[in-house]
């Protein structure tokens, strides 16, 4: 209501309770006002109150929802489930036009100016968490694979001769279709071991512009967030090559937001080389539902030309669910969620150790990696992958998500190349394993749930394995064995 509502609304009941709902009414609308002034994630968040507050006030900002509207075009915001309507706040226009998506939308003041507020907070979030050098960002209804997509297909009007993509290989197959759903032709560089840890042949790399010619060459597609044992990409030195190549760079930071050193690693990248884009997934980093992105960079004219390669208006639902979640966390309660899940890793980490050693098994040493952990899996027997593939399935039976279990020489295809050692991002891996990741929202209970029921899965694949030992050996096989016993006794120490 405004102030001639509040007057009027004296006449019916007293004066002073009235003043005391309008003071409470403006406590709600300074906050509302300060998000506007500022475009920055409040430091605390944001009562369920205020934020239906706000979202009804610029819903009603959007034609379909305006009392005397008459629509007589193709798209006018019609819904026939309200449920429908209730779902998405009313907002059902979209964002952007159909030659830009950031663009306002005459129809949708409303759906514009949540558009624009979205993508102020997420740039704000972005630098809170470890790359202040960022200078735009937006978010985009789609996942990661094709967000990198839309980036590769914006750099194709820049770099007509190119056709080849640099790309250090993760085994993750959105990953590996982006760049063919682009129209490229991926150039794969196998990672080189290091310890335990996979790591980015840079050699190789230069190896390989100089071989192709940087004019042919896309860009450098590198990779920040991945599992164990394979570390996010020598991002510093890729971009160095980079930018003395003169070759664009796009990193995949798919969940990458929620790690320091993920985020420190493209903003030092940034620092002494290039890096043209970098893109991360909302509902990894966020805990909203599937189906948005991040495309962030430091170049807003590079950003902006991504965005007006969009083709048509898009859906605001990712918008929508992230702009709520920032306000309903503010940048206190997102930091809180960082620091928590660090203290995660470093637990999931300690008890991982504990049980690989109670099993002889070994917690392998990534300390590059800041959010997934491996642990190895020796097996006994003939039928190595199948205890393998077996201690998977028990996992996921037992309601364990996310968790996966790698073989040795596992083959695939993808898009026509075939992947020795899918999964283990290198052709020849010494050892099968384990993979566990502390990613953000994790809680201490969820670790410890998990620690028990795969201790319980290894002791059953054990028992098995050992049954299989045990009925391996033949009647012929002891006798031989008993014979070499009585010749050769082995006598105490």
């Amino acid at each position: 209501m405004n102030r001639d509502s509040f007057a009027a609304g004296e006449r019916l009941v007293s004066p002073a309770y009235v003043r005391q709902g309008c003071e409470a009414r403006r406590s709600h609308e300074h906050l509302i006002r300060l998000l506007l002034e500022k475009g920055k994630c409040p430091e605390d968040g944001w009562d369920e109150s205020t934020l239906e507050l706000f979202l009804h006030e610029l819903a009603i900002m959007d034609s379909n929802n305006f009392l005397g509207n008459c629509g007589v075009g193709e798209r006018e915001g019609r819904v026939a489930s309200a449920l429908v309507a209730r779902r998405h706040y009313r907002f059902i226009h979209g964002i952007g036009r159909s030659g830009d998506i950031s663009a306002v939308q005459p129809k949708a003041a409303g759906s514009s100016l949540l558009n624009k507020i979205t993508n102020s907070l997420v740039l704000d979030i972005i630098k809170l968490a470890g790359v202040p050098a960022v200078t735009s960002c937006f978010v985009v209804p789609m996942a990661t694979g094709m967000s990198l997509t839309l980036c590769f297909l914006t750099l194709r009007h820049k770099r007509p001769k190119a056709k080849y993509i640099i790309w250090p290989r993760i085994d993750q197959k959105s990953c590996f279709k982006s760049m063919i759903t682009a129209g490229f032709e991926p150039v794969v560089i196998e990672n080189v071991l290091e310890g335990d840890e996979l790591r980015t042949d840079l050699k190789a790399v230069e190896a390989k512009v100089q071989e192709l010619g940087p004019d042919n060459i896309l860009c450098v597609h590198s990779t920040t967030s991945c599992f164990a044992p394979r570390v996010p990409d020598r991002l510093e030195e890729l971009a160095v090559i980079c930018a003395n190549s003169g070759i664009p760079h796009i990193v995949n930071n798919a969940y990458g937001v929620q790690s320091s050193k993920c985020m420190h690693l493209i903003q030092q990248g940034a620092r002494v080389g290039r890096i043209d884009a970098f893109v991360q997934s909302l509902d990894k980093n966020f805990m909203v539902p599937v189906g948005g992105a991040i495309i962030a960079g430091f170049n807003d004219s590079f950003i902006q030309e991504i965005s007006k390669m969009y083709p048509g208006r898009a859906s605001a639902s990712p918008s929508l669910d992230v702009l709520i979640t920032l306000l309903s966390l503010g940048s206190n309660g997102y930091k809180k969620l960082l620091k928590e899940r660090k203290e995660m890793f470093s637990y999931l980490s300690s008890q991982l150790k504990k049980l690989s050693e109670s099993y002889n098994e070994r917690l392998l040493h990534t300390p590059h990696n800041p959010i997934s952990l491996a642990m190895t899996l020796k097996t006994q027997g003939e039928h190595q992958d199948k205890a393998i593939t077996q201690l998977g399935s028990m996992l996921f039976t037992r309601q364990v998500s996310g968790a996966r279990v790698v073989p040795l020489g596992s083959v695939q295809t993808v898009s026509g190349h075939t992947f020795r050692g899918f999964m283990s991002h290198t052709n020849n891996y010494p050892c099968a394993y384990l993979n566990a990741a502390s990613a953000i929202g994790m809680k201490m209970q969820d670790v410890d749930l998990f620690i028990k029921r795969l201790d319980k899965c290894l002791k059953t694949v054990r028992k098995e394995q050992n049954k299989e030992i045990s009925t391996d050996i033949s009647p012929q096989h002891i006798t031989v064995l008993w014979f070499c016993f009585c010749k050769h006794p082995i006598m105490p120490s």
